[in-house]
């Protein structure tokens, strides 16, 4: 991004910032030194009106309105020149580009301190077992990052590879922990050499925070002992986590909605967004009903307006607020706004096409939201046997608190439940997280929650346990994949179906590949 001062008009501003934000979607907004957004869960909106670049910044727990003076990139940061309303003395805030924003000598330095605080926990709370190889160091060939400290507790041949994740480290790395660890795990055994016997896995995590790994390792094989301990790095206590509850979950399922009733509520408002548009942007552009208040626009997956329903604040007659925005971005369309919409669809349809520019971020944004919007055009190309006239997307399903969004749930031809995951790039952790909602669909069904929340109106479902579908470019399969399916419950039909490189032109199955509990011609064994 060139480098902006003040006297760069305020639609330069708007644009550089959004382009910022566009780019890095897990961005950090800090102000101090201190987080005060996290772009994953807020939202953003950036006006240039009147010779001024005003950037509104909302989450749950914050609200900022700042007028931009001038964006001065700096080393993994972008440093905001910003005046408060009423104030001449200028503010700064950074945004960084990713979740984990400590210097790479201070993250150095936590792990080594870790490092030094599990190898005296451990030989504290296994005497009479050694510890070999205890390490930090990278190993980018077998996916192992310098976030995990791995190694091996032995006594005579007996053996446990042990992985272990420190308290500073970002959430989704913790979480991560599971899947390194079965990595570790083959690695180690792969490499024994007859001199050592591996009988399982211990996953060590920060104290409290715990949950998604252990519902996860319910659901691994027999294969191994899998066993999950929680550290306190204060008091240095060490405690076992019991996994042989977690098969069954408390999930919580959102109510099932009437989407013709919601477009027709807010027809008007649809009507008005749909002048805006040319033809042809017209005919590309997909109306979805996110709920039964909220409609959006969406082109190639990416949504770019939305309409939510509400009313007014001065009586009880209805009314339609209509943002738009690529990503995070909300900018409330108002008359004084249309023009910089206009400017976003003009971007969108001459960028985001199946033969745009790779380097450009709208075509780049949200590539897993794209294959998704391809598989639901057309989703007999991956797997027949679904049925292609009712597909639910992006399902939000609760589970102790975390709020998980089911990428693709339908149904087979036979009333069979499916849960599908999609990838669009290269992901450690696709089984992992596919597991983790498929765990919810399978409770769900179990409780008969999808009947009475109103899904699959009319139709009988069966009581065979939902099929779980991995779907990623052939090209883009992690490498480590089949090692981490190998190590699932043979409980869980899963697939996984490798698609064509170019799927944005149209998708057919380069690679499939099942579990035991699917049998070799695509039908299914009966499950629990």
């Amino acid at each position: 991004m060139p480098l902006a001062i003040a006297e760069t008009p305020a639609a330069d501003l708007a644009r550089a910032l959004e382009d910022f934000f566009t780019e890095h979607q897990q961005a950090a907004v800090l102000d101090g030194g201190r987080v005060i957004f996290e772009m994953a869960s807020a939202h953003y909106s950036i006006t240039a009106e009147h010779g001024r670049c005003l950037l509104h910044l909302w989450s749950d727990e914050h609200n900022l309105v700042r007028t931009v003076c001038s964006l001065r990139p700096r080393k993994d940061m972008l440093r905001i020149e910003t005046r408060r309303f009423g104030r001449t003395d200028p503010q700064t805030l950074e945004i960084v580009p990713g979740r984990d924003r400590r210097s790479p000598s201070s993250r150095k330095a936590s792990r080594a301190k870790y490092q030094r605080l599990l190898e005296r926990v451990l030989l504290r709370a296994y005497a009479g077992w050694s510890i070999e190889s205890l390490s930090t160091a990278a190993d980018l060939e077998n996916s192992f990052g310098p976030a995990y400290a791995r190694g091996v507790l032995r006594r005579g041949i007996t053996a446990c590879a042990i992985l272990a994740v420190n308290p500073e480290e970002p959430q989704p790395t913790i979480d991560g922990a599971l899947t390194l660890g079965i990595l570790w795990l083959a690695h180690c055994r792969q490499h024994a050499g007859g001199r050592k016997l591996f009988q399982g896995l211990k996953i060590v995590l920060p104290s409290g925070i715990s949950d998604t790994t252990k519902a996860r390792m319910a659901w691994l094989s027999p294969s191994a002992q899998w066993e999950l301990y929680e550290l306190d790095s204060r008091s240095e206590e060490l405690t076992p986590i019991d996994c042989r509850d977690s098969g069954n979950l408390y999930v919580r399922l959102v109510h099932a909605f009437a989407p013709h009733a919601a477009l027709k509520r807010s027809s008007a408002a649809v009507d008005r967004l749909l002048t805006l548009f040319d033809p042809g942007m017209r005919a590309v552009t997909e109306i979805r009903t996110n709920s039964s208040t909220e409609i959006s626009f969406a082109l190639h997956g990416l949504e770019f307006a939305r309409i939510r329903g509400g009313y007014s604040a001065h009586s009880f007659s209805r009314c339609d607020e209509v943002t738009f925005g690529a990503g995070a971005n909300e900018t409330p369309l108002i008359p004084e706004t249309e023009d910089l919409f206009r400017n976003l669809t003009q971007r969108l349809f001459e960028n985001r096409h199946a033969s745009g520019t790779m380097s450009n971020p709208l075509y780049r944004l949200q590539p897993e939201r794209w294959l998704e919007s391809v598989l639901r055009r057309d989703i007999a190309a991956v797997e027949p046997s679904i049925r292609c006239d009712i597909l639910y997307t992006q399902v939000p399903a609760f589970a102790a608190g975390d709020r998980g969004m089911i990428d693709l749930l339908t149904i087979t031809r036979s009333g069979r439940l499916a849960v599908l995951e999609v990838k669009a790039d290269d992901d450690l952790h696709l089984p992992l997280q596919a597991l983790d909602y498929w765990c919810r669909v399978r409770q769900l069904h179990r409780e008969n929650a999808f009947q009475r929340h109103g899904y699959f109106p009319g139709i009988e479902i069966s009581e065979q346990t939902p099929l779980l579908y991995l779907i990623a470019p052939a090209f883009r399969i992690h490498p480590a994949t089949d090692t981490i399916l190998k190590h699932l419950s043979p409980e869980i039909p899963w697939e996984l179906i490798g698609v064509n490189e170019d799927w944005r032109k149209g998708t057919r199955v380069i690679l499939r590949k099942r579990s035991e509990a699917v049998c070799d011609k695509g039908r299914y064994l009966t499950g629990k």
